[in-house]
């Protein structure tokens, strides 16, 4: 499987590369967060790690590193608006359960 974006997302994330003026790629990962087990993280990377694995949607490079990656293979990642609110959303088909807040997630 893969890590795939949506048309927002990837508009959203090539915007913000542009405007940093450096970045090699999206990272996405996993980390013990929360009171479900995990969160997502997401930095923008400037260098791209051999063991991570590289994933390129719509001119973006979305990076993972191989600990994170079992966590999310096959995640959408979605970009929007609701309310005064805008984020990304993760569409993790591997959830089993998530907090109420929304924050973390369990598999």
């Amino acid at each position: 499987m893969a890590i795939t974006l949506t048309d927002a997302a990837a508009e959203h994330v090539t915007k913000f590369i542009n405007n940093r003026g450096k970045g090699e790629a999206l990272r996405l990962g996993v980390k013990t967060n929360g009171c479900s087990g995990m969160g997502y993280v997401l930095e923008f990377a400037d260098t791209i790690e051999d063991e991570d694995q590289v994933f390129e949607e719509k001119g973006v490079k979305i990076i993972v590193d191989p600990k994170s990656f079992i966590y999310i293979d096959g995640t959408e990642l979605d970009f929007g608006r609701e309310g005064l609110n805008e984020g990304f959303k993760f569409n993790n088909p591997n959830v089993k359960d998530s907090c109420g807040c929304g924050e973390s997630f369990n598999v």
